[in-house]
């Protein structure tokens, strides 16, 4: 797969499900357990009245079961009578998919969405029953649902990160690879140290082993965590620090509380990186989304770009002392500014009241572009917190080691009480803030619609019968 082919979400297509009318119930079985149609619902059937089978359930009064079909129509007065709530539950989905079915002569009809690749094979399934998944054009102004890839366990640990967000419009781009490698390089900076980097190594080799049992359920993010880790180890060995500033490793980079004004700079510089890669994104689905003119003048495109790019070179200008550098950024950014205005006023309306909310527009523009800029500064903010509670601990770890053998029992208590107060203090904030980094800075400029997630109909088949 091409890498411009793994940054969109699935290709999704709209289908028809055809059958003879004696042979729906079998069709919509089939495609229940294949899982990966989602097939539309009418209005009828979200507020119509309850079949027999509903009913049924809710005499029940069981817990919400997991749904399951029979393969052949069952004896729903045995189903209830021998408390099978989820075949009753999977026959209730049946029925209100019969209610939205259309019928012309012996003929029923149903639409959906699938995923292109999976057509061929499901209509396959529908064959020998007469069946047909036929492909359609995409209907006008209707977006498909989103389905994001899994491609490989890394992949899929970082998706939850995305979706927490939002679900990504069917026509923008995926960002789920590039937003995973930022939040851990982020999460690193702010939580460099080797051997706290190494405590988050093994508990992802841990979740991975699938202990402690408890935390079965979040085994897919060993990959997250493990990523988490290796940053904060490699930011450790640049920072020198090894559960604090212990003097066991050199500083290879720059010592955070001896030189905090470098850590500052490059934590800006980090976030300018980051800000410009969200702005290509931007333009990106802009354009994807409304074509060059979409692109060319919103904030988040390029008119937003040119004023970010402009205001961050007049910035380096004046910091430099460069006057071409400086003339040159404040020209782009007037361009881009002047292409934002364009686009405001024109989608405002005109007229004066149209150019009081572009001008108010435009300031929170600028505004929000030196704030999220400097929001950055916190990378080297908690990453200082995270070496000054280190060197308290250390400090007070050596000064007990020096008072005897009582105080070497202190000192170990001390180290290691103080490190995993440190550790899990650290590693929440560092997590919070780099997780606030990333959806108010960044994705606010990726995204500006939301899509609808996939939600194909999934029901497995029970082969076993139910006695009338």
């Amino acid at each position: 797969m091409r890498w411009s082919e793994a940054a969109k979400p699935v290709p999704m297509q709209r289908v028809a499900i055809i059958a003879p009318r004696k042979a729906l119930r079998e069709t919509l079985v089939r495609l229940a357990d294949a899982g990966c149609v989602e097939i539309d619902r009418s209005e009828g059937s979200r507020q119509g009245e309850r079949g027999p089978a509903a009913r049924r359930l809710q005499r029940l009064r069981a817990e919400p079961p997991k749904a399951a079909l029979s393969a052949a129509p069952p004896d729903l007065d045995a189903l209830e009578r021998e408390g099978h709530a989820d075949l009753l539950a999977g026959e209730a989905q049946l029925e209100e998919h019969f209610v939205s079915a259309v019928r012309r002569g012996n003929v029923v009809a149903l639409a959906g969405w699938c995923p292109a690749a999976q057509v061929p094979a499901t209509a396959a399934r529908l064959v020998d029953l007469g069946g047909v998944l036929v492909p359609l054009t995409l209907p006008r102004g209707v977006d498909p649902p989103t389905l994001l890839r899994s491609s490989g366990p890394v992949h899929r640990s970082f998706t939850p990160l995305v979706r927490t967000y939002g679900t990504v419009p069917y026509v923008d781009v995926d960002p789920t690879w590039p937003a995973g490698i930022a939040y851990v390089v982020m999460f690193g900076m702010m939580f460099g140290d080797v051997g706290h980097g190494a405590l988050l190594l093994l508990m992802a080799l841990l979740l991975r082993s699938g202990r402690p049992r408890r935390l079965l359920r979040l085994r897919a993010m060993w990959p997250f965590v493990a990523g988490a880790g290796g940053t904060s180890m490699a930011f450790g060995f640049a920072y020198g620090e090894f559960f604090g500033p212990t003097k066991v490793l050199p500083v290879l980079w720059v010592a955070p509380l001896d030189h905090p004004e470098r850590l500052l700079t490059a934590a800006v510089a980090v976030g300018v990186v980051l800000l410009a890669l969200a702005y290509v994104a931007g333009i990106v689905n802009r354009w994807r989304e409304g074509g060059p003119a979409r692109a060319l003048y919103a904030v988040s495109g390029i008119a937003g770009s040119a004023l970010f790019l402009g205001l961050a070179g007049l910035a380096a200008g004046g910091y430099l002392h460069h006057t071409l550098l400086t003339l040159m950024g404040a020209v782009v950014a007037a361009g881009g500014l002047v292409l934002a205005a364009s686009g405001l006023f024109a989608a405002s309306g005109g007229g004066v009241p149209g150019a009081m909310q572009t001008t108010i527009q435009l300031f929170d523009a600028v505004v929000r572009i030196f704030s999220n800029t400097v929001s950055f500064a916190r990378l080297a903010a908690f990453g200082l917190t995270h070496a000054a509670l280190g060197d308290i601990v250390w400090r007070g770890t050596t000064a007990l080691a020096h008072a005897g053998p009582g105080g070497l029992i202190g000192a170990a208590a001390v180290f290691t009480v103080g490190n995993a107060l440190a550790f899990s203090l650290e590693a929440l904030v560092a997590g919070v803030q780099a997780l606030r980094l990333e959806f108010y800075e960044l994705f606010s400029r990726v995204f500006e619609t939301w899509g609808r997630p996939f939600r194909p109909w999934h029901v497995s088949t029970q082969r076993t019968e139910v006695a009338p």
